[in-house]
């Protein structure tokens, strides 16, 4: 009898720890009753029935699927090699988690081929030059349509990437050499477009300096006019007949102002080289000769 008991509790023993099963939070379970789905397996400790039931653990993280690197030829019949990724994971439910293992064999095997699929489907009515150009409106796309056709698999597209879309190294040669002149020329065109506007610039600030200067020549030439108005007037008004008189005055003036240098004669009284200066008669000089001699008596 204690070898039968020992023999029991040791066959217990043995199916309580094979039938464990520890489910890590990043994962989902599923345990299958004799080939039946039976229950869901949240993360933790779950025992399963030995060669009763079986648990398949499902990856809920994020993963990356690789598009392999494929040839498309393109709207404009050149060969461009394409290259994509595919990001997407399981939701977490059991509904999807069901759906990812029942509903589909391989997603990432599949995943793969229908992501290549509509990358050609796509890329073949693009030219190269919009392809390379249009890569946000090509993964948008990619993305929605392969959430469509995945719909019923149990997982999430999350974004899809294209890696690269190269021609062929002749066609990339050329295309250089075609973006290298179109820039060339950009540039040829922005330089003569700031030369023109350089040169229109100075066009316009010489314009409006001579027009400056004709206004001040104007102005000055109309103020010269005002003043000699103004003169004659004043000349006619205090100095009737005395026009030359009034000249001789302005002469004098502008001489004194101006520092004007006036010889005069060692025999000649200052005032009467003023006088002469102005137009007023000279005062006669008595010669010292023809003083009249002290009577004497």
């Amino acid at each position: 009898m204690t070898t039968v008991v020992i023999v029991v509790v040791v066959v217990i023993v043995v199916v309580f720890f094979a039938g464990i099963r520890i489910v890590r939070p990043t994962h989902r379970g599923l345990t299958e009753r004799l080939g039946k789905y039976n229950r869901y397996a949240n993360p933790g400790f779950h025992w399963i029935i030995p060669l009763v039931e079986r648990m398949f653990r499902v990856d809920i993280r994020e993963m990356l699927v690789e598009a392999q690197p494929q040839m498309i030829i393109t709207n404009d019949n050149l060969n461009a090699r394409v290259d994509a990724q595919v990001y997407l994971k399981v939701r977490a439910d059991e509904d999807n988690v069901k759906a990812s293992v029942y509903n589909v064999a391989n997603y990432k095997l599949q995943i793969v081929n229908l992501a290549r699929t509509t990358l050609r489907n796509i890329i073949g009515t693009l030219t190269l030059k919009s392809a390379n150009s249009e890569r946000g409106r090509i993964n948008e796309e990619l993305r929605h349509t392969l959430l469509s056709e995945t719909a019923s698999w149990g997982i999430e597209i999350l974004r899809t990437e294209l890696k690269e879309i190269d021609p062929p190294e002749d066609v990339q040669i050329t295309m250089n050499k075609v973006v290298k002149a179109e820039n060339e020329k950009v540039a040829a065109v922005d330089f003569a477009t700031a030369t023109e506007t350089q040169a229109d610039g100075q066009r316009r600030a010489e314009i409006k300096k001579a027009e400056g200067t004709k206004q001040a020549r104007i102005l000055e030439a109309e103020g010269q006019a005002l003043a000699i108005q103004l003169v004659n007037e004043a000349a006619e008004k205090y100095f009737i007949g005395n026009a030359q008189v009034l000249r001789k005055l302005e002469a004098v003036e502008r001489a004194l102002v101006q520092n004007a240098k006036v010889v005069i004669p060692a025999d000649t009284q200052l005032i009467n080289v003023i006088g002469e200066l102005a137009g007023v008669a000279p005062i006669p000089l008595v010669p010292k000769a023809a003083a009249s001699p002290p009577d004497r008596k």
